[in-house]
């Protein structure tokens, strides 16, 4: 699963490494995050998906210093973190008392660089590509979390996706994005 989650995150770091300082108030799919909104919103939860891995309970908190040079060492902080196939193993927590099955908290952190991968992609015009074990992957994630997702407001409701949709954007559909989106 490590590998699947380095496979995530390589096209993730690609993207941000190419967004530019005029792209930081641009919109994003997720419209109650601009691009600076939504980097922060990932420094944020960054600490607690890392400490997860280690059954740690983070409490999520924002990660001082640059925000590509914070977001590319929390990125290769967490991909470390979840590398012992004991991370995926058990239960554990995402910074609070509450817990989860850490296979499903690990699907998050792969989600999270596809889709907020994506999310920044469009909102920066820049193409989005993962390969399709991952794509696979994140599908049957956020269909596996979908109705739960929904409830704690994580993903929005279900949008349309095209008859001839790729399964990236089917998972985009699921977890209540417009793949047709654009700035």
């Amino acid at each position: 699963m490590s590998d699947l989650m380095a496979r995530a995150a390589a096209p993730f770091l690609e993207i941000v490494g190419s967004i530019q300082p005029h792209n930081l108030a641009a919109p994003t799919p997720c419209s109650e995050f601009d691009v600076q909104a939504l980097i922060d919103h990932l420094l944020h939860w960054a600490p607690s998906l890392e400490g997860a891995a280690r059954k740690e309970a983070v409490p999520p908190g924002a990660i001082p210093g640059p925000w590509p040079e914070a977001l590319r060492t929390q990125v290769a902080r967490t991909l470390t973190a979840w590398r012992p196939a004991s991370a995926w193993e058990g239960m554990t927590t995402m910074g609070g008392s509450f817990e989860l099955p850490a296979d499903l908290v690990g699907g998050m952190v792969i989600g999270e660089f596809v889709l907020h991968g994506w999310d920044l992609a469009r909102a920066t015009d820049q193409h989005a590509e993962w390969d399709p074990d991952v794509v696979s992957y994140v599908y049957g994630e956020v269909a596996r979390s979908a109705d739960q997702g929904r409830s704690m407001g994580v993903y929005g409701p279900e949008a349309s996706a095209p008859e001839n949709a790729s399964l990236l954007e089917k998972a985009l559909a699921l977890s209540g994005r417009s793949p047709s989106w654009s700035t």
